[in-house]
This record gives structure tokens, C-alpha cells and sequence, in this order.
């Protein structure tokens, strides 16, 4: 007996955990992905930590044909001022009937703990479909699906400058060092999605300038203590 399909919100970074995550629960008829969320800087309205730019985010979700939720926030939001902005998106899902909530998180599991637990607060269910995936086997699926990503921020910790513009691929993991995760799980790098089978056709994206950022610690997580390179992006006109 068929069941009806779980109406699913996906947290959508732009990147491609999130692009992959959201080619897995395609491919699972217990789940249908309903709605993209994504966190902006209001400030300089792009991405949070990709540094993508709001209107390439807009032209993805246009390609995948779903509507696009945007939690707009300050750029070093508080814990409690994210908690609550949050929370007021999923409330506004909850009221059409939606209550699982997906990520692309892979092995982090203070984050994976943390999310859950403040999904619980609200009657949402999280999901996970990369959990625990082998992330050098992550990167050969990202090639084998025909999702076509490249790497727009890294930490300068991890990886030079020049990884920016680089393709997610496996060619990739005979290049960066043996202290990177293969999906830059732990925050090495960030990437964008241009091409995927589920997008209705490719966006045309050009290079603009790298630009470099340091962030003092929010937390005790040493990871972020650092600086970070991005690579601008944007559309032909």
C-alpha cells in the first residue's frame, strides 16, 4: 500500500551537501520536498558563510521550481535572535501541515543535536539523509549524479586561495590535503551549485573578485577563529 509522501522543508545552502541531500529524498517516496529555507545576511544580502549572492540563490530555487523561504538576519546574529527567527519560519510552514524539517549535515553531531533539539520545541522532525555518509564516497556521488558544483569560500586554516573556482569532484580529492574533509564538512570550504538534474537547465555564472574576511570567534569552536577567502559570483546580464 502506497503512503502519502511526508511533505519536507529543506534547508537549502546553495551548496552541494544541500543539492545531494535534496537528490537522495528525490529519490525516496516517503518524502517530498515542498519548500527551500535559506539564512541571508540582510546586511549585504547574500548567504551566510557561502557568501552567495541573494539573487543567485533566488535564479536556484526558480530552476528547481519551489518556492523559497529566507530568514533574513543581522551578520553575527545572536543564538536567541536565530533561534527565534527560525522558529518563526517553521511555525509559518507548520501551518501548512509541515513538520520534517532536512539537512545536509554529515557527521557533526553537536550540530545534528542541537538542530534536533530545537526542532522537538516546535513538533518538528528532523532529517538527515547524508548522516554518517562516507564523504570521499559523498564527492564521487556528487559526479555521478550530474550535480556540477565549485568552491566559492575557504578557510585560510585549510586550503589557499587558490582552491577557489575549483569543480567538486573526484579529481578534487588528489589535491587538497589529508587534514580536509572531502566535503569540507568541518568548514574548509563552501561551494554552489550551478548545474543539477533537477534544476530545469544550467545557470550562467561568471567570476568576480576574491574578497578576504576575518571572523573573531562566537563560540568555543576554534574552527571559525580564522579567515576565510570568498569568490564572488554573479549572473551575465
Amino acid at each position: 500500500m502506497n503512503r502519502t509522501a511526508i511533505n519536507t522543508v529543506l534547508n537549502w545552502s546553495s551548496g552541494k551537501d544541500a543539492a545531494l541531500a535534496f537528490h537522495l529524498l528525490s529519490q525516496d517516496n516517503r518524502y517530498s520536498v515542498t519548500h527551500l529555507l535559506t539564512t541571508i545576511n540582510a546586511e549585504h544580502d547574500r548567504i551566510f558563510m557561502h557568501g552567495i549572492r541573494e539573487s543567485l540563490l533566488d535564479i536556484q530555487a526558480e530552476k528547481i521550481g519551489l518556492p523559497l523561504i529566507k530568514v533574513k538576519l543581522p551578520p553575527s546574529p545572536n543564538d536567541e535572535l536565530y533561534k527565534n527567527a527560525m522558529r518563526n519560519a517553521l511555525e509559518q510552514l507548520k501551518l501548512e501541515g509541515i513538520t520534517t524539517a532536512a539537512y545536509g549535515d554529515i557527521f557533526l553531531e553537536d550540530l545534528k543535536i542541537y538542530r534536533e533539539q530545537q526542532l522537538a520545541g516546535i513538533g518538528f522532525k528532523g532529517l538527515f539523509p547524508l548522516w554518517k555518509r562516507n564523504t570521499k564516497e559523498l564527492v564521487q556521488l556528487v559526479e555521478q549524479t550530474g550535480i556540477e558544483a565549485i568552491i566559492v569560500c575557504v578557510s585560510e586554516k585549510y586550503l589557499g586561495k587558490e582552491f577557489l573556482g575549483r569543480k567538486i569532484d573526484t579529481a578534487l580529492l588528489n589535491d587538497i590535503p589529508a587534514n580536509v574533509d572531502p566535503c569540507g564538512e568541518n568548514g574548509e570550504f563552501h561551494s554552489f551549485v550551478y548545474n543539477t538534474p533537477f534544476f530545469s537547465s544550467p545557470i550562467p555564472i561568471q567570476q568576480g573578485e576574491i574578497v578576504y574576511k576575518s571572523y573573531a570567534p562566537a563560540t568555543n569552536n576554534d574552527n571559525w577563529n580564522s579567515g576565510f577567502y570568498f569568490l564572488d559570483l554573479f549572473a551575465p546580464s
